[in-house]
């Protein structure tokens, strides 16, 4: 197995899709993806087996949940052509979609969750740009350093 490349914290509400939701599932979309930074994450960065920390927004107790891997290619959201969809976007065509995802492949949950304000601790060896712990940062997709993943998953 070789050693992976890169690396993402990838934040979900766990009232709409959990860790233990995904472990259910194995696979599944990340859809509804609606910030131009965070699609091109996901559009231009994500290659497959990067590795994924699944992190729980808005949660009693947020922080990071489990593990994933990116199990596909970014291709378009088809949620943003459904009309019945709360993601659906009007400007997107099928032949020039706005709108990217790509699947996402679990790999296991936590012992236990590490929480925000623990990781919040470490803030000054993850860096003072870490949008996890940055003033103002509400990015839901984005890029963690190698250390930055190795500090985080020792906390556990």
């Amino acid at each position: 197995m070789t050693a992976r490349k890169r690396y993402w914290l990838m934040k979900s509400e766990p009232d709409a899709f959990s860790i233990d939701d995904l472990q259910r599932v194995g696979t599944e979309p990340w859809n509804g993806v609606r910030n131009y930074q965070a699609r091109n994450f996901m559009r231009d960065g994500m290659k497959v087996d990067d590795g994924v920390l699944f992190y729980h927004s808005n949660a009693k107790v947020p922080g990071i949940a489990g593990t994933a891997r990116v199990a596909s290619a970014a291709y378009p959201d088809a949620t943003q052509f459904d009309p019945a969809s709360p993601y659906h976007d009007p400007k997107a065509t099928r032949e020039q979609p706005r709108w990217f995802l790509v699947d996402v492949a679990f790999e296991r949950k936590l012992s236990r969750t590490i929480a925000l304000d623990e990781i919040k601790q470490h803030a000054d060896a993850l860096g003072e740009a870490f949008p996890l712990v940055a003033r103002g940062s509400r990015l839901s997709v984005f890029p963690v350093t190698a250390a930055q993943w190795k500090l985080l998953l020792s906390l556990e």
